[in-house]
């Protein structure tokens, strides 16, 4: 963990330096990172690549989806992965944490009429049993937010033991379930903050775009403090790389970058970037409920079967 930490700023030079390359001396026919890629390009699956065979902690998982970057993918990630998961047979809750609620809203859950969400687990103390809702998908369960989790933040300055309240409440359920997700919000709060404290493992979903690398090293320094002072035996176990174009050599570059510093942690299978996947959360449908056969649905479920060493 450390050496890693040590070596993402470098990382973040190396990921401008790519485009500063690629931006000066573009390659004939090449697609650039800021041309519209042809309606007319067949955009490839994601092909596995060679990586270090996974050592697999043991169940249950407690994994917060976490990147500070807003817009990369952690709640797109965050709902079909817990479904994936779900549709291998593993009980799996995702946890909301995120005032927006796109991961609630993305599972089918209307917010606004809700008797209990997160927000009053957080702060009131509330059992989380008494917010989570059933999905359409079998096994996926969800923890819901609010958008008074928007103020949570402000509150719970003052409060006892704020770092460890999402903590403590999901000692009392996570033996019901095989995996736990916590989509963190796109900050580095005392929500997020939360979210890291609670969980085993922190998996980071990384764009293959310009400036996807900067804020990287920042996070990891943060997962460090959590470590010291939190969470002693929080790690960060995996990253996704997310939004892959193949028509693109920008995400071959940072994809290849990510690799060369992280080959532990960064799993063979690449997310494609799909209107698909997209359009799926206006339905309040994961991927593969919504479109089982779609690029996304069968990238997410390999994702989900590297993450998790096979079906239940």
């Amino acid at each position: 963990m450390t050496d890693s930490s040590a070596s993402t700023d470098d990382l973040e030079e190396r990921g401008k330096a790519i485009f500063a390359r690629m931006r000066d001396h573009p390659e004939p026919g090449a697609v650039g990172p800021s041309d519209e890629p042809a309606a007319a390009a067949p955009a490839t699956d994601p092909t596995p690549t060679e990586a270090p065979i996974r050592v697999l902690p043991p169940l249950p998982r407690i994994i917060a989806v976490a990147n500070q970057k807003g817009g990369v993918g952690k709640t797109t990630t965050a709902v079909n992965l817990g479904a994936c998961l779900a549709d291998l047979g593993y009980r799996t809750l995702v946890v909301d944490l995120d005032p927006q609620g796109n991961a609630s809203t993305g599972l089918g859950i209307n917010i606004r009429g809700l008797q209990a969400s997160m927000y009053d687990v957080i702060l009131s103390d509330v059992p989380i049993e008494d917010c989570i809702e059933a999905s359409s998908v079998r096994n996926l369960f969800v923890a819901p937010a609010s958008l008074d989790l928007a103020g949570a933040e402000i509150e719970l300055v003052p409060a006892f033991s704020r770092e460890l309240r999402l903590k403590q409440a999901l000692a009392e359920v996570r033996d019901d379930y095989d995996y736990v997700l916590i989509d963190c919000p796109p900050s580095l709060g005392l929500l997020t903050i939360n979210g890291m404290a609670a969980a085993t493992e922190v998996l980071v979903p990384i764009q293959c775009e310009y400036y996807a690398l900067e804020g990287l090293g920042q996070l990891l320094r943060n997962v460090t403090l959590v470590q010291k002072n939190l969470n002693p035996t929080l790690d960060v176990s995996t990253i996704v790389l997310v939004m892959y174009d193949a028509r693109t050599k920008l995400s071959d570059q940072v994809a290849t970058e990510v690799r060369e510093h992280f080959p532990e942690k960064v799993c063979k299978i690449m997310i494609p970037r799909t209107i698909r996947l997209s359009e799926a959360p206006s339905f309040g449908q994961p991927i593969i409920a919504f479109d089982p056969t779609s690029r996304g649905a069968i990238a997410y479920r390999e994702l989900a079967k590297e993450v998790s060493g096979g079906p239940a």
